[in-house]
């Protein structure tokens, strides 16, 4: 049995854009850990059965939509909190880019978030922390690109 290829968490970037053009990506310091949800809304109806009309009817379901969230934690840096605070007070959605890099393959999503959540955690005597909620905001474009 072959051994599957992995990557550690550090091969999964999320980064922000700013508003030149072209748009430049960054991704913020301070994250610790990243999670990336897909998620597809379903729409179900039941299907009967024509031939026995009282034979209990099997759920259908027929996909409606597709959206994306990113969320994140790690320490609060300075380097990063004017931006999450921009994007988080702006009406507008921010740019992003998340990476996915394999040893062979990299998975790039490209869009607008809204960054619906900033959470700052300050316990006493310990490092100010930061947890983020973003949601997609329209498309999400995915390329996969060969490593060379």
């Amino acid at each position: 049995m072959a051994q599957p290829v992995t990557i550690k968490g550090g091969k999964v970037r999320v980064l922000i854009g700013n508003d030149a053009t072209p748009i430049v990506y960054a991704a913020l310091c301070g994250f610790t850990s990243r999670s990336i949800t897909f998620t597809k809304g379903l729409e179900e109806v039941n299907i009967p059965d024509c031939a026995d009309p009282d034979k209990v009817d099997w759920v259908g379901r027929d996909a409606t939509s597709l959206s994306m969230s990113v969320s994140g934690e790690g320490v609060l840096a300075s380097e990063s909190v004017d931006t999450w605070l921009d994007s988080w007070h702006s009406i507008d959605s921010a740019p992003v880019k998340v990476e996915i890099d394999f040893p062979a393959k990299t998975i790039v999503y490209t869009g607008s978030m809204q960054v619906e959540t900033l959470e700052v955690g300050a316990p006493n005597g310990q490092r100010v922390t930061l947890n983020v909620s973003m949601q997609s905001d329209g498309e999400m474009v995915r390329v996969t690109t060969p490593t060379p």
